[in-house]
């Protein structure tokens, strides 16, 4: 009986997928979490622990992003100087105001490895709070991929 080998890809050997994602009208969990598989690769058959096999993300419209129940007003983010007292707390309709790029880019960093790995994954996001994002040459063979 012959063995067969299992594949492994080499980190050179994977190519660059581009993906986009509009965010307009969905939940900001279920989003963080497809968008977080995308980018480690899970969805794909190649998947190796130890190589990047995700594609790159692109977000578009990150300010049509949905929360459901109160946490508008209760989920609450925090960002330290290092200096004592200089805790900064931010409410998620302020950061939604102000930066809604930034909400599903941590909802996704908490979603990923805390290593090497997770930074260059998390990398490889791009998150627009418009509909327009630069990206037009590397997405533009790809397909768009609603989320859902």
């Amino acid at each position: 009986m012959k063995r067969t080998s299992t594949y492994f890809p080499k980190p050179g050997a994977v190519t660059d997928n581009w993906r986009v994602v509009d965010a307009s009208g969905q939940n900001l969990g279920r989003l963080a979490r497809d968008i977080a598989v995308a980018l480690q690769g899970k969805d794909k058959p190649t998947f190796t622990r130890h190589v990047i096999t995700g594609d790159h993300v692109v977000v578009v419209n990150a300010e049509k992003v949905n929360v459901t129940g109160r946490k508008l007003l209760q989920k609450m983010y925090y960002r330290h100087s290092g200096y004592v007292g200089n805790l900064k707390t931010f409410m998620l309709r302020d950061m939604l105001e102000q930066r809604p790029e930034r909400v599903i880019q941590l909802a996704v960093k908490g979603m990923l490895p805390r290593n090497k790995m997770g930074r260059q994954m998390l990398r490889r996001l791009k998150v627009y709070a418009g509909a327009d994002h630069p990206h037009e040459a590397q997405v533009s063979s790809q397909t768009e991929d609603n989320g859902g």
